[in-house]
């Protein structure tokens, strides 16, 4: 029956990672695989998880199963993170998830149980965005939300999405840090998306993946917590990959802001029975971090620090880049100005592959790059491989 198969292509960003490994040049520059590198281009262990890591070894006495739900100390204290005092915590239910990308998948489940007819997605997005909607059976609408040239949101596509989109539908919006554009949202447009989607009754759904990279962890929620006073039913997909660099923990959460208690717990009860038969049970290890963590102040204190640490060597590399590409580029001197880990140059597959065999410099054939990937004392040599093609 195996023959029945065809032969799947291989996400071309997973590839990537091994064409870098066997390159064997000298100074080859990774700016591919969205994760966060330090100076030294490893990928470092927070000094809070190390810390909740030796206190969960001395103390922990059991591997039993947490149960689908999850670990719920995890849960409050993530929530809290996330939403604050904003939603009455009665009127939140919470599942733990493998990852953020189980919480979206969780997420399009749900939206598809319940009857909705699809989602729209503003391009470009993340890409296993798309894939994980449709594998849940939801049609997908989209729409351009980021002009690459121009290096700009383009708000009047999203307003023109969301006066068109029909009652019930659901739609997907990044909390900050826009993966992959790091195109940022105003404190007014949100107001008007939060006011659009209140008066549409449209379910939004917002993925929410790096906290603290973006402008810091409250200034990265902001508008995402206005959302939250203003619409009765939000969905959000939580990841603690980036802000926690707990990467292959697969540590995350989704959320449900609903209008009651007992609206709560029938979410909560669809939720937990739809990862019963996707993966029956979340993995703890990584959650347990998460809780320890957020339940000591000290260690909390810390992380908070190193992670405000990482935003501010990634706004300085964010400054150096784009005072070499405006050379080139006048419109990407707004690289300065975005935020998070990722931004969209406006090049083509031909010139990042030349970027590739003349300059052993990675990244993917859309012209994403991840400016966590570069370091200080490279980043105007590589702005000048950019100007020089």
């Amino acid at each position: 029956m195996f023959d029945a198969l065809t032969r799947q292509a291989d996400d071309p960003l997973l590839a990537l990672i091994g064409l870098f490994r066997k390159d064997e040049r000298p100074g080859k520059v990774d700016l591919g695989v969205g994760v966060y590198r330090d100076e030294a281009g490893r990928t470092p262990i927070f000094r809070a998880v190390k810390a909740a890591e030796k206190r969960l070894l001395e103390t922990q006495d059991s591997k039993a199963y947490v149960g689908p739900e999850g670990d719920l100390d995890f849960l409050d204290r993530l929530w809290q993170l996330v939403g604050g005092d904003i939603v009455e915590r009665s009127h939140v239910a919470g599942v733990q998830t493998p990852g953020g990308s189980g919480a979206l998948r969780l997420a399009a489940d749900l939206i598809a149980r319940m009857g909705g007819r699809g989602i729209w997605l503003g391009l470009p997005s993340w890409p296993n965005h798309a894939p994980i909607f449709k594998a849940a059976g939801l049609n997908i609408a989209t729409y351009d939300f980021f002009d690459i040239p121009s290096q700009s949101v383009i708000f009047d596509n999203l307003v023109s999405a969301l006066e068109g989109a029909a009652p019930g539908d659901a739609v997907l919006l990044h909390a900050s840090c826009h993966n992959p554009t790091g195109g940022v949202l105003s404190e007014a447009q949100w107001m008007e998306i939060a006011a659009l989607v209140a008066e549409r009754g449209l379910l939004p759904l917002v993925d929410l993946a790096y906290q603290g990279l973006g402008r810091g962890l409250d200034q990265d929620v902001a508008g995402l917590r206005h959302l939250l006073g203003v619409v009765p039913e939000a969905l959000m997909a939580v990841s603690c990959s980036k802000s926690f660099g707990l990467y292959r923990e697969r540590t995350g959460a989704i959320f449900a802001r609903t209008s009651s208690s007992a609206s709560a717990d029938r979410v909560r009860s669809n939720l937990a029975g739809l990862a019963r038969t996707s993966y029956s049970m979340p993995p703890d290890h990584g959650a347990a971090v998460v809780r320890t963590i957020l339940g000591d102040p000290e260690l909390r204190r810390d992380w908070a620090e190193e992670l405000e640490t990482m935003r501010l060597r990634m706004t300085g590399l964010r400054r150096s880049l784009a005072e070499g590409l405006r050379t080139r580029w006048q419109s990407l001197g707004a690289v300065a100005d975005q935020e998070g880990m990722f931004s969209m140059l406006p090049l083509s597959e031909a010139e990042v592959m030349r970027l590739r065999t003349e300059h052993a410099i990675y990244m993917p054939s859309s012209g994403r790059i991840n400016i966590a990937g570069l370091k200080t004392t490279e980043a105007a040599e590589v702005a000048g491989k950019f100007t020089s093609l």
